[in-house]
């Protein structure tokens, strides 16, 4: 099957899928702190809600990723959706902290294998010559729905006093994107015997491209998570103190610069080589990032306002750091659609499209894991700035690690040839 025999629903109705995961998955972010309170949720309690999340997608990306290697794709995503469903129709009735603990660990299931399998099918369906722009596409609806999600969520929950209204309306929309996969996808026939898991570990592009993924994971998971809370966090504590709404509106330009470009990046990467803008996105990245701290002395050296309309007070760095942010979202365009791209490459002529996306999956873990403790401990000790220092650094480094390891075992040309 050639990219130009697909339809074009097919990919429009996998960005769906897309689009319903990652609203689903922001509007939980917002939401489970209030819906926490008012079960008398905190503590451990509390903590364990986004335990339950990480420690289930964690589990489920093996045995997921396997079926949709072994069986069809497309009844694991029709399979995945219908537990979704349920599991979101559930979070609006859920009365007590078991209850809610269950609801959000099968979330974590439904988000990972919603992922593995539009993915997988994305870079499937798609050619070599079309694969990172079509990821692009998939993965700059999933942005849309954080954007969407994001700024709407929170007042939904607001305007119907609790939650109950908003996970039916996400309800609705995995019914509408399960009825829409179930008539407008057609079945994979592809089918891989054994365990691809095994093979793929060992293969050495994916190799080369862990060398940047692992180090790379704590760079994303330090600065990303952080740049609000150096917003919002309290001025004594070294952050901005801004107000909430200047905080979703920092948050999200790293979102919307990433949704905008991706399509347009993947294409680009498509034509002159994904190493390269590997290796430019993550470099980049790592050297935006470290200049996060300095907002507030660009601000002030710039006299830009501490006011602002609808907004309030800001700070002289809110400009400075909507634009980095914005910057930090270009960066991890060029990046992120063509090393998903180059997994997929590997998986797709019939070693298991599914298990390379799992094993992607898997090496961030480790980094995602350890990024907020890390951040957590320099920030108390020797002060927020550090969490941009190091989490740059890593992005750096991580990059010109990949540099190293392609030069090394792949040749002098990987860079622009793969």
């Amino acid at each position: 099957m050639t990219d130009a025999s697909v339809s074009r629903l097919q990919f429009w109705t996998l960005y769906l899928s897309r689009f319903a995961g990652g609203f689903g998955s922001i509007a939980l972010i917002i939401v489970l702190p209030k819906i926490a309170t008012d079960l008398g949720i905190d503590g451990v309690a509390f903590g364990l809600l986004y335990t339950a999340f990480t420690l289930a997608q964690t589990a489920a990306v093996v045995p997921i990723a396997w079926a949709g290697d072994r069986y069809d794709k497309r009844i694991v995503l029709l399979g995945t959706l219908a537990v979704g469903v349920a599991t979101y129709g559930a979070f609006s009735v859920v009365t007590d902290n078991a209850g809610l603990l269950a609801v959000r660990a099968m979330q974590g299931i439904v988000f990972t294998g919603m992922g593995l399998m539009t993915l997988g099918l994305v870079g499937q369906l798609a050619t070599r010559g079309t694969r990172a722009s079509r990821i692009g596409r998939a993965n700059a609806a999933s942005f849309a729905a954080s954007i969407v999600g994001g700024l709407s969520a929170g007042g939904l929950y607001d305007y119907f006093d609790g939650s109950r209204e908003l996970f039916l309306i996400i309800t609705g929309l995995y019914v509408i994107t399960f009825l829409a996969t179930a008539l407008l996808l057609s079945a994979d026939e592809t089918r891989v015997e054994g365990f691809p898991f095994t093979d793929l570990a060992l293969n050495r592009r994916i190799l080369t491209l862990t060398s940047f993924r692992a180090q790379y994971s704590v760079a994303v998971t330090l600065v990303r998570n952080w740049i609000p809370v150096f917003a919002g966090y309290a001025a004594a504590s070294g952050g901005l103190a801004m107000p909430a709404f200047a905080v979703s509106v920092i948050t999200v330009s790293e979102k919307f610069t990433n949704m905008l470009l991706q399509p347009y990046t993947g294409r680009l990467s498509d034509a002159s080589g994904r190493a390269l803008f590997v290796f430019a996105g993550g470099g980049a990245y790592g050297l935006v990032a470290v200049v996060v701290p300095f907002t507030p002395a660009l601000g002030e050296a710039l006299g830009l306002p501490s006011t602002l309309p609808f907004l309030g007070a800001v700070s002289a760095a809110f400009l400075p750091l909507l634009l980095l942010n914005a910057g930090l979202g270009i960066a991890d365009s060029f990046r992120e659609p063509a090393s998903m791209a180059l997994f997929a490459d590997e998986g797709s002529d019939g070693d298991g499209v599914a298990s390379s996306f799992g094993i992607r999956e898997l090496v961030w873990r480790p980094g995602s894991v350890i990024g907020p403790v890390a951040a957590g401990w320099l920030m108390g000790t020797v002060g927020m700035e550090w969490v941009f220092f190091v989490g740059g650094g890593f992005a750096v480094l991580g990059a010109l690690t990949f540099l190293g390891v392609l030069r090394r075992y792949h040749g002098a040309s990987a860079l622009t040839e793969w």
